[in-house]
């Protein structure tokens, strides 16, 4: 199951953020879930940055592994549970940049930034609480093309 969706820059900037499973409060819960969902999506920049390329695109950090690539300036990140499958996830990412890229014509992080909510309705077709709803890329911009008609 996915835990989150992450789309961060090189700078450390998250550009798209899909929580799926709220982040673990502090102890007593001293931490609220924003608090934890910045301080997490800051150490998941930091550790896939810091990771040399001669690496696999997979890192275990708590309970979950972390599954990401990047596109030209741009991190996706999934957090999936232990036992999942490393490469279909990482197909997923890939599939989720084709959708983009489709959709805006070769995709740029400006598009992501000034059409965010186009963004999250492509996400929102392709997952659905935590799990793969669609895979289809003809299926899923056919529904967002909808959902735009609709608006």
């Amino acid at each position: 199951m996915i835990r989150f969706f992450l789309l961060q820059n090189r700078q450390g900037k998250t550009r798209l953020s899909k929580w799926y499973v709220p982040p673990p409060t502090g102890a007593n819960g001293t931490t609220t879930g924003e608090v934890e969902k910045v301080r997490i999506e800051a150490e998941v920049h930091r550790l896939v940055t810091a990771r040399d390329k001669k690496y696999t695109n997979f890192i275990e950090y708590n309970n979950y592994k972390l599954i990401y690539r990047r596109y030209a300036g741009l991190f996706f990140t999934i957090a999936v549970d232990l036992a999942d499958n490393e490469l279909s996830y990482l197909e997923t990412v890939h599939l989720f940049v084709e959708l983009l890229d489709s959709y805006f014509a070769n995709v740029c992080e400006l598009d992501i930034v000034f059409n965010f909510n186009k963004v999250y309705a492509i996400l929102d077709e392709y997952m659905l609480a935590g799990e793969i709803q669609e895979t289809s890329k003809k299926e899923i911009l056919d529904r967002v093309k909808m959902l735009e008609k609709m608006e």
